[in-house]
């Protein structure tokens, strides 16, 4: 009953609203806010999986961002020529082209004997120089590059790679290849950029007599570490970010895990039907749990249960957790990874419930569909955690707005009716479940009128924005709670949330931190119902162009979290109840207002369960210094308390590669005052000890 007890006392929490600057008078200079901690009051312990990350093989989040590849379409899914657009389409948003060298006639797509995917692209240099070459490219001076290129050719041909950063004949260094045999081989070569441009480019040429054609080429910066860009792994190290999700997303509902292992050059390029675009497969599973070492994280695997199948899963699991001596372990060995890499937490498929994933059903199928995963996937290995790709009923209803077809049913959907995709799944499969998702991507242009059925469309001020998140985070609490009523067996074995996707109102500039500091203060009052999270998404945490990166201000928060918020969570009551926001119960706002009754700040207290040491946490989402009032119940703290604190001189700062200190980390020490002030546009902890 300790979280039942947790939630009445912060019944009244929730965050910032409606734009009206509390100021003290000049008569009355007093805080007209009050918080008390309560020291005695403790809920269950934060997971450290609620500071996690989502990723997916979606737009430049690996491909050109994390993965260090520089080239686009380097195993040829698009023809090689002139066009001005490309059949099919590719949302990228960062796709270079492959254009010929010489005559476009030269160049033809070779689809009988294509090294990887459907074709290669064949170079005929009888007639004069002719060849390939993608430009775009970013490059740093002074800085290596290595490459390696898949080629064969055909009679007398000489082949000359030129990595070129201008328009002078010195303004380019070349490696000749002379030895083209009629089998593919690969050859490796490395160049040192002379300039610094954005706009280089790499040149396959041949000259002679016949035809080359190439299978594959790759350019990585030489200071790659295993494939990922240095400068991403330093940053998202320092951060700490516990567990990442991965491969997705809608992308994962057409995923094909096999495509991803093995020798990269020969994985073949994929289209992806989610999003329209390319996947190359270079980032695979061993490259993702590679990863996951790296940064010392713990690996989060989603199979594939929208056009995927049971035994496909199922070997996925013994390729990753199987003894050498299994079939799919052989294969991993094979690929240069002898030792199981021990996966814990495979999560069951993304969105079932939604009319836009590939394969999708009716929850009375995906229930049948998750037993026949759970069951193959166990069998496997049984000391896994599965992840149900759930919807509660707020979830399930606020995504009514997507459907493009009317249903026979009002809103919110009915508790344990047909569309109630999360108690369908709890009470037909609970046997297979251990941790049910929840995705919160709140309507940001539209509160849900519960008398006319339908959203109606407002401009919610930046207050109301950073409520939204919360108000599901609560919402799905709510939900919870009411399973726990309505399925034998719930609450006896207890499945917490997996928020595995979560995006926080956008706001302007650190308006966005903000937002995501107030939602994982809900999370930590909650922390009975969740476990993790995934921060939508792990490009948040820094900003980067394609030679240089540095840490968000988002980025800082959540390295500031990590290292410093306690891991139980403090009880905390107030005198300035949240406002209340227009909506519907279950579907876009709670039964009691989200956040802390100290409006309009958001106040949050823990405690480190190892030195005692309380944290108060204070998110100013006004543009008006704040004051309150802050007591304990329970203890008296130390004369002394350590401040440390982000904020930015205006709401729209933000840091950029150019001006990577534009937002710090703002540390200090100073006597405790029980009148705080915390500056405008801040997020401020406060570290207390207690004797």
């Amino acid at each position: 009953m300790k979280h039942r007890l947790l939630i009445c006392c912060l019944a009244a929490l929730a965050l910032g609203q409606v734009c009206i600057p509390l100021t003290a008078s000049a008569k009355d200079n007093a805080p007209k806010i009050e918080a008390t901690v309560h020291l005695d009051q403790e809920g269950d312990p934060i997971h450290p999986f609620i500071h996690g990350m989502f990723t997916e093989l979606l737009g430049n989040m690996f491909e050109n961002g994390i993965w260090a590849e520089m080239l686009s379409d380097r195993k040829f899914f698009y023809p090689v020529d002139n066009s001005e657009t490309l059949t099919p389409r590719n949302s990228k948003g960062h796709q270079l082209r492959w254009r010929p060298v010489g005559p476009e006639s030269a160049v033809q797509m070779d689809k009988e004997n294509a090294y990887v995917g459907k074709q290669s692209p064949k170079i005929n240099v009888a007639s004069g120089k002719a060849g390939i070459r993608q430009a775009g490219l970013w490059l740093a001076k002074g800085r290596s590059y290595d490459g390696r290129i898949v080629i064969r050719g055909e009679g007398s041909v000489k082949v000359s790679i030129s990595l070129v950063w201008g328009n002078g004949s010195s303004d380019k260094q070349t490696v000749v290849l002379d030895d083209l045999k009629n089998n593919y081989k690969k050859y490796l070569f490395t160049f040192t950029a002379g300039a610094d441009v954005r706009d280089a480019a790499l040149e396959i040429v041949g000259e002679g007599s016949g035809s080359f054609e190439v299978g594959a080429v790759s350019l990585m910066p030489s200071d790659n570490i295993e494939g990922f860009r240095a400068d991403l792994v330093a940053i998202l190290k320092e951060i700490g970010s516990p567990i990442y999700r991965w491969p997705g997303g809608n992308f994962l509902s057409g995923y094909e895990w096999r495509d991803g292992i093995g020798d990269p050059d020969q994985r073949p390029p994929r289209y992806d039907y989610a999003w329209n675009t390319v996947e190359s497969n270079d980032m695979g599973t061993d490259e993702y749990l590679t990863w996951c070492r790296l940064l010392g994280s713990e690996p989060y695997l989603v199979v594939n249960t929208g056009f995927g199948d049971a035994y496909s899963a199922a070997q996925w699991v013994e390729y990753v957790n199987g003894a050498e001596s299994t079939p799919m372990g052989r294969l991993r060995a094979k690929n240069g990874h002898p030792a199981p890499y021990g996966v814990v937490y495979w999560g069951v498929g993304n969105e079932g419930y939604g009319e836009w994933q590939l394969g999708h059903m009716s929850s009375e199928h995906y229930v049948l569909k998750h037993n026949y995963f759970g069951e193959a996937m166990l069998e496997k290995d049984p000391n896994i955690k599965l992840i149900a790709s759930g919807a509660s009923v707020p979830e399930q209803s606020s995504q009514y707005r997507n459907y493009h077809k009317p249903y026979q049913t009002s809103l919110p959907v009915e508790f344990m009716g047909y569309f109630d995709w999360s108690g369908q799944l709890l009470k037909g499969s609970l046997d297979y479940i251990d941790y049910i998702s929840e995705h919160i991507y709140p309507n940001s242009s539209a509160y849900f009128d519960l008398e006319s059925q339908s959203w109606v469309r407002t401009q919610f001020d930046f207050l109301e924005q950073i409520r939204l998140c919360t108000n599901r985070v609560k919402n799905s609490v709510e939900a919870m709670d009411k399973y726990e009523e309505l399925i034998p067996g719930l609450k006896e074995k207890h499945v917490p949330y997996w928020i595995d996707e979560w995006a926080p109102g956008r706001g302007r500039g650190f308006g966005g931190t903000i937002s995501a500091a107030v939602t994982l203060h809900e999370m930590y009052r909650y922390s009975h119902y969740v476990m993790m999270a995934g921060l939508t998404s792990v490009g948040s945490l820094y900003t980067s162009n394609d030679v240089k990166a540095t840490i968000s201000a988002t980025g800082l928060l959540f390295k500031l979290y990590i290292e410093h918020q306690g891991d139980i969570p403090l009880g905390l009551t107030g005198n300035s109840p949240q406002k209340a926001m227009k909506g519907t119960a279950f579907i876009d706002i709670p039964l009691e207002p989200s956040g802390s009754p100290t409006y309009p700040l958001d106040i949050v207290a823990t405690k480190d369960s190892k030195s005692g040491k309380v944290m108060v946490t204070v998110a100013n989402p006004t543009e008006e210094t704040q004051s309150f009032a802050l007591t304990f119940d329970g203890g008296k703290p130390g004369t002394s308390v350590k401040v440390y604190a982000l904020a930015p001189d205006k709401m729209e700062d933000l840091i950029t590669v150019d001006e990577p200190n534009k937002i710090q980390v703002q540390t200090r020490t100073e006597k405790f005052n029980k009148n705080i002030t915390v500056a405008p546009n801040s997020v401020t902890m406060y570290e207390f000890t207690f004797k």
